[in-house]
C-alpha cells in the first residue's frame, strides 16, 4: 500500500525486453535507497512494483506485459514519480492506494489557474462513475483531490509544491496518465450490489 505522496522523481535510465515483459533500471533520483531490500515495492507513477536489484542509486524491476497491457508506458527516460511501499508506522498525508492501476487516462487541459494550474483528465466511462467531487484519485501515483466532475472528465487544482515535486510540470494536452480510483468506491459498489442481489428477508416485519 502507498499514501499517494510522492517522495521523488526519478528517471527511466534503461528498459531491456524480457521474455515476459520487459526489466527497467530506475535512477532514484533524491529517493533514499538505504532501507530498500529485494523484493520491496516501490510504486514507479503509480504502479506497485517489486524491486529486484538496486545499488548508486538506482533499482531494477521488472514488468510483465500483463501490466503493460494497461497502463500509460514506460519510455526510457521519462521522468517518473516514486514512492517507496507504506509502513504501519507512516503518517497517512494522501489516501490508501494500492499500486494497482485501473486505466489510462488523458490530460485535457493544463493550463495555469492564478498561482496554481488546473489539470484536466478524462477516464474511460467504466472507471468515471467511481470519481466524485472532493473524493480522492491517483494519478500517476499522485493522491489528488477532485475539484470537478462532467462526464467521463474530471479536474484538479495543482498547487505549484505539487508541481515542484512530481512529473506533473512534463504534462501536455494528450500526455497518457495512470489512473487508480479511490479504493473507498470500489468497496462502496460491491456492498451495493451484493444488498442488491440479497434474497427478500421471510422474518415477520
Amino acid at each position: 500500500m502507498f499514501t499517494g505522496i510522492i517522495a521523488a522523481v526519478g528517471r527511466i535510465a534503461d528498459v531491456a525486453t524480457t521474455a515476459g515483459g520487459v526489466r527497467m533500471r530506475i535512477d532514484a533520483g533524491a529517493l533514499p535507497l538505504d532501507d530498500v531490500a529485494l523484493g520491496d515495492s516501490i510504486a514507479v507513477d503509480g504502479v506497485c512494483l517489486t524491486v529486484v536489484s538496486f545499488g548508486s542509486g538506482a533499482f531494477e524491476v521488472d514488468v510483465s506485459q500483463e501490466t503493460l497491457a494497461c497502463i500509460a508506458g514506460f519510455p526510457q527516460s521519462r521522468a517518473v514519480n516514486l514512492e517507496k511501499a507504506l509502513r504501519l508506522s507512516d503518517r497517512l498525508g494522501g489516501h490508501l492506494v494500492s499500486g494497482h492501476v485501473d486505466g489510462v487516462g488523458f490530460v485535457e487541459r493544463f493550463e495555469p489557474l492564478g498561482d496554481n494550474s488546473l489539470l484536466e483528465i478524462s477516464v474511460p466511462p467504466e472507471l468515471a462513475r467511481y470519481i466524485a467531487r472532493k473524493g480522492s484519485v491517483a494519478v500517476d501515483g499522485a493522491s489528488l483531490t477532485v475539484n470537478d466532475v462532467a462526464g467521463a472528465k474530471f479536474s484538479v487544482n495543482l498547487i505549484p509544491h505539487t508541481i515542484a515535486h512530481t512529473n506533473f510540470s512534463a504534462l501536455h494536452p494528450g500526455a497518457r496518465v495512470n489512473i487508480e480510483i479511490d479504493l473507498l468506491a470500489r468497496y462502496a459498489e460491491r456492498i451495493l450490489m451484493q444488498s442488491d442481489a440479497a434474497p427478500p428477508s421471510d422474518k415477520p416485519a
